[in-house]
C-alpha cells in the first residue's frame, strides 16, 4: 500500500530518497551520522538517585 503523503528530509526538508530513507541524499544522511557520532544528538534519562547498597544479611 504506497503512502499518499510525500515523506521529507528530517534535516533538509527536501522530498526523501529511497535509496537514502529517509534522507533526500546519502549527503544528508552522513550529517546525521556525524551529528551522533560527535554527541551533537543525545537521549536523555532521568538521573537516578544511588541508593547505597545493603550488606547481606548473615
Amino acid at each position: 500500500m504506497a503512502s499518499t503523503q510525500t515523506k521529507t528530509c528530517p534535516l533538509c526538508g527536501k522530498p526523501a530518497d529511497e535509496a537514502a530513507h529517509p534522507f533526500c541524499s546519502t549527503r544528508c544522511a552522513q550529517i546525521d551520522l556525524g551529528r551522533w557520532l560527535n554527541e551533537s544528538y543525545v537521549i536523555e534519562t532521568p538521573v537516578e538517585e544511588e541508593t547505597p547498597k545493603e550488606p547481606p544479611a548473615n
